[in-house]
């Protein structure tokens, strides 16, 4: 049997998604806590691989097994086995031909923002703050040069593995909801650091420093030295994944009500 799994975590405590030796990794907690209801060894496949920090409010994962269970058992079965930083959303059997990486037609994250002179005490984790004001209206027109096929070399880091830099993104959308900057890409694929990377050159922008021209500017140098800050980790959400529709995966933002 083949199982999809929706994950939603908290990576503060984690060293990313994937396995990793002497590290606490998220996979590795799900795959323990799976393998502890099926009553068998489970290696699970994810739809995009998280860093160190980074979090995800709808993670999709596949797992093959010899176990035949009730979605009870892979929802509220896995969540009593799991720490309670994570946390399994919904389950479904799905057809052998679904692959969770492979599949996918495109991925969507959310970056948000906490814009304000003084910190907050309240929902103070899980964000990026910014002290200065930041135009998200300016940010938003400048993160229109980003939509369509580009080369995306100057937005990854030097230690991405991906083989070629070309990524389509569909949409990057900056909004503000009172203190809250919120900055949502969606692309068929991203690079390492691609969406950190963006959301630091927009912040820039936002507060003045750099123009909607740098921003093409940068683009078009495919050069990484030239682009912003790599944002911190933990205002990084993995939001979504688009399949195609005979999967029958769900495909919905969900989260804190300050990602609504």
């Amino acid at each position: 049997m083949r199982y999809a799994l929706g994950i939603e975590y908290d990576g503060q405590h984690y060293f990313g998604w994937q396995r990793q030796n002497d590290v606490a990794s998220v996979q590795q907690q799900v795959e323990q806590a799976l393998s502890i209801i099926a009553n068998e060894p489970i290696t699970v496949v994810c739809a995009g691989r998280t860093d160190t920090g980074v979090n995800a409010t709808q993670q999709v994962i596949h797992f093959d097994t010899q176990q035949v269970r009730q979605n009870v058992a892979w929802t509220l079965g896995v969540n009593s086995k799991l720490p309670a930083d994570i946390a399994v959303k919904w389950a479904t059997p799905i057809s052998d031909d679904f692959h969770a990486r492979f599949s996918a037609l495109a991925r969507q994250y959310r970056y948000i923002i906490y814009n304000s002179a003084t910190r907050p005490a309240i929902l103070q984790h899980g964000l990026s703050t910014c002290y200065y004001p930041l135009d998200e209206q300016k940010m938003h027109d400048a993160a229109q040069i980003l939509v369509g096929e580009h080369n995306f070399n100057a937005f990854r880091t030097v230690h991405c593995q991906a083989n070629s830099p070309i990524r389509t993104v569909y949409h990057c959308q900056v909004s503000r909801q009172h203190n809250y900057v919120i900055i949502d890409i969606k692309a068929n694929a991203f690079l390492h650091h691609m969406v950190r990377n963006i959301a630091g050159s927009l912040m820039m922008i936002g507060r003045g420093a750099q123009t909607k021209q740098w921003l093409e500017m940068v683009l078009a140098a495919q050069d990484r030295r030239l682009a912003g800050m790599t944002a911190p980790a933990g205002g990084l959400y993995f939001v979504a994944v688009e399949y195609p529709k005979k999967f029958d995966i769900p495909y919905s933002i969900e989260g804190p009500l300050f990602l609504a």
